[in-house]
């Protein structure tokens, strides 16, 4: 038996959770980390973001590991977001959990499709989107599957 006291909650050092935005629109990107901003829950750590602004730049981001969160503008050009999850989810091993805009909630079933973790839609409603990603950050730090119901 350890004579070792327990770690109180209010102590623990809470990690650094990395987490990639996409969209071709800086604006869309600037809401996104607005809303979220530095630590999206008293749970969790501090975010550090990473912008990234092409399809090609996320595809190498995902491969190089290490990303806790991933935002998915699924109106971004010339490749969506939802293509692009699909084509992670299904390419990458240990891909972080991905959570995309759309911009219509009739749109959910193409999240559906892409096997997206969680769905907001567009314009961003900021305590949607910090619940959504919060779970998802969370998910991570426990190592539960990714992979859930979008709706």
């Amino acid at each position: 038996m350890s004579d070792a006291l327990p770690e109180h909650p209010a102590t623990a050092v809470a990690r650094t959770h990395r987490v990639l935005v996409y969209s071709d629109d800086p604006a869309v990107r600037s809401v996104v980390r607005t809303a979220l901003g530095r630590r999206p829950a008293a749970d969790l750590g501090r975010v550090e973001w990473l912008e990234l602004d092409s399809g090609r730049k996320v595809v190498a981001a995902v491969d190089a590991g290490g990303l806790d969160l991933a935002i998915f503008d699924g109106e971004a050009w010339p490749m969506g977001g939802l293509g692009l999850c699909k084509q992670l989810k299904d390419e990458v091993r240990d891909c972080p959990p991905i959570l995309v805009l759309v911009a219509r909630r009739d749109d959910a079933w193409l999240a559906t499709w892409s096997l997206a973790d969680a769905v907001v839609p567009l314009p961003i409603d900021a305590p949607e989107l910090t619940a959504a990603a919060a779970e998802l950050l969370r998910g991570r730090e426990a190592a539960r599957p990714v992979r859930r119901a979008v709706g």
